[in-house]
């Protein structure tokens, strides 16, 4: 169920509508939206009764909600979901595109910093960086773990880019969660059920992966997960499917973006490198990527790549990742989107240098 507030209902009158749906035993969300606040009803098992809220001070409307995910829904949201982050203009969602970049792995403090310097000089807002690599063999290298959360906290108060790297169970997500400014969810644990609820209690923002074989629908529900949970501040990330081709690592769904933009008010980021496996691919598909109206992009960039112990032959070089910013920045411009500037720092009241 949703309950639509009156466009200029107070937020003492939000307030009381959302304890009298706890009184009733559910869970109330609410979702503040430019012209009207809605709330949103989980823990329900059938159908609400309606009368009650109906009358209560401030509320416009209440509707039943068809669809299996709720919190997720232009329904119950019809703007845009943007995240944003203190003492910096980055954002996930709105006018600017995400760029995203660093090393598959962080492998030791040089090299992350290597490629550190070399991602915020081009541009990027974020650093990636995986310090927990789930991996299909069990003697491939698995991360660092808390050391490489450490040096990605070095990199943040160096370069002032804001962290993201992937948790893969409950254990290193409370690690993540205190050295990171974005947890990522990824592909394999897109149904790790117990891990998304998780990340639901978190007070830090997710990004979630869409799993390799998961259906738009599948791929909304695992995000309502987390919205259930009360964490609202989630993104997207459109990362490739399996199929039968055998010219790529994955088959990258660039038509899933519009599909969740019509469907759902959440950010949705691309990742070609993962999404193609192939160095040659990432920039290409980078520009298909922004075209088609994604809100940001997650690249794998390595100073050595071949000797990268991690996924190095979808790795970019330094001096590649600098060509396609300044691709995607002419395609952006097409499509009424901002890049940010080159080797600058972003500040929530000025840019710095």
């Amino acid at each position: 169920m949703l309950v639509v507030m009156k466009a200029h209902a107070t937020d003492e009158q939000v307030r009381g509508v959302c304890e009298k749906i706890e009184q009733l035993g559910y869970r109330a969300h609410a979702m503040p939206g430019a012209q009207r606040t809605a709330i949103g009803i989980t823990g329900n098992k059938g159908e609400v009764e309606q009368g009650t809220l109906e009358e209560m001070a401030g509320v416009q409307e209440v509707i039943r909600v068809s669809k299996p995910y709720k919190l997720v829904s232009r329904d119950i949201k019809e703007d845009n979901t943007v995240i944003r982050f203190a003492e910096t203009a980055a954002t996930i969602g709105g006018s600017g595109l995400a760029i995203v970049a660093g090393p598959c792995a962080i492998e030791s403090r040089e090299q992350a910093f290597a490629v550190a310097e070399r991602v915020h000089r081009a541009g990027a807002q974020f650093f990636r960086g995986g310090a927990y690599k789930p991996r299909t063999s069990p003697y491939s290298f698995q991360g660092l773990g808390e050391e490489g959360l450490r040096i990605m906290g070095e990199i943040r108060r160096q370069y002032g880019m804001k962290i993201i790297t992937e948790a893969i169970d409950n254990e290193s997500l409370d690690l993540v969660e205190e050295y990171a400014d974005v947890i990522q969810i990824g592909a394999r644990n897109m149904q790790n059920f117990s891990l998304l609820k998780r990340a639901g209690r978190a007070k830090k923002p997710v990004l979630l992966k869409r799993g390799m074989s998961a259906t738009l629908e599948e791929f909304l529900m695992a995000a309502e997960y987390i919205l259930s949970e009360g964490n609202y501040n989630v993104a997207l990330c459109e990362r490739g499917v399996r199929t039968f081709a055998d010219h790529t690592r994955n088959t990258l769904d660039l038509s899933l973006i519009p599909a969740v933009q019509r469907l759902s008010h959440l950010p949705i980021l691309v990742d070609p490198s993962h999404g193609t496996g192939k160095r040659n691919k990432v920039t290409p598909l980078s520009r298909a990527a922004v075209a088609v109206g994604a809100d940001g992009l997650m690249v794998e960039v390595h100073n050595q790549p071949d000797q990268a112990m991690s996924d190095g032959p979808q790795s970019l070089f330094p001096h590649q990742f600098d060509d396609l910013m300044t691709q995607v920045r002419q395609i952006a411009a097409v499509v009424g989107r901002t890049v940010p500037g080159i080797g600058v720092r972003e500040t929530a009241g000025a840019v710095a240098k």
